[in-house]
């Protein structure tokens, strides 16, 4: 019951025009920053990490803005799963969309960081394209079955599940499906190893190299960019070059393309995610 609740209220919101939307999710996100939460904790702790040169306050309004971006992105759901792809067109502007034309039918991996906005993001440029994608289970049954019906409703995306590892990634990949890989997360010590981010250690899966050597893939930077007052802009830069020759190297790449990115745009990108919750031997928890 109340899973149907809130994905009416979600319905009903993507209704709302977009400015009206935008400011709405922004107003509810600036107020949440004001509550004692475990999540606003996280983000402070991240930021303390990332920006030491900021001061407390620079660091405050960077963390409530963070909050506000991500609000309203998440308010902004219902648009990514009942819009019809003419509006997603309008409220989603794809930059460099060349890329995918010129590379269309050859391995290719779409590396896209976790800025806000990925969901409708992705839903924009899974319209009239088909592509494959990692999934992670949901723990309530019910929305599990909503989301993955959602995330494929247009029938263009071939949903893989972390459980199900590597192998049909690449067999997807092989026959021209392009990937679009998330790869910032902390997924624990296993398969991971311990490269900069913003110069503290965090545990990453080095399987972006291996892609590249397994399939021979082209490299396509992606960045999702909220902007002010609605919409979104997705930006494709040229690729990657020189990957798939040494997992450390190609981590240590990839990790330094998204920080590049995230100090670009540091309000929009999931501070919200316990980046740094794997540490290495004898380092203190940062949680």
């Amino acid at each position: 019951m109340m899973l149907r609740a809130g994905l009416a209220l979600f319905w009903l919101a993507h209704l709302l025009p977009v400015p009206v939307l935008a400011a709405l999710g922004e107003a509810i996100g600036r107020l949440a920053w004001r509550l004692p939460t475990e999540r606003r904790q996280v983000v402070r702790a991240n930021l303390a990490l990332c920006f030491p040169e900021r001061s407390a306050d620079a660091r405050e309004r960077l963390g409530r803005e963070h909050f506000a971006a991500f609000a309203r992105s998440a308010l902004e759901l219902g648009l990514a799963w009942w819009s019809r792809p003419s509006r997603l067109a309008r409220v989603v502007r794809i930059e460099g969309e060349h890329w995918l034309d010129e590379l269309a039918g050859r391995p290719l991996i779409v590396l896209t960081p976790h800025f806000v906005g990925l969901e409708i993001a992705a839903q924009r440029m899974a319209s009239g394209r088909r592509a494959v994608a990692y999934y992670s289970h949901q723990k309530n049954r019910a929305f599990d079955a909503f989301l993955r019906g959602r995330r494929n409703r247009f029938g263009t995306v071939r949903m893989v599940s972390r459980q199900q590892g590597i192998r049909p990634v690449v067999r997807a990949i092989r026959e021209g499906l392009p990937l679009y890989y998330l790869p910032d997360m902390d997924l624990g010590e296993r398969d991971s190893i311990f490269v900069p981010f913003f110069g503290q250690p965090a545990a990453t899966v080095p399987a972006l190299g291996r892609l590249v050597r397994l399939t021979g893939a082209t490299v396509l930077p992606c960045v999702t960019e909220q902007q002010p007052g609605g919409g979104y802009v997705v930006r494709l830069m040229p690729p990657l070059e020189g990957l798939g020759h040494d997992d450390v190297a190609d981590t240590l790449r990839m990790n330094a393309f998204i920080e590049e990115q995230v100090r670009l745009r540091p309000a929009q990108y999931l501070w919200l995610h316990k980046r740094f919750k794997t540490r290495p031997p004898g380092a203190s928890p940062v949680y």
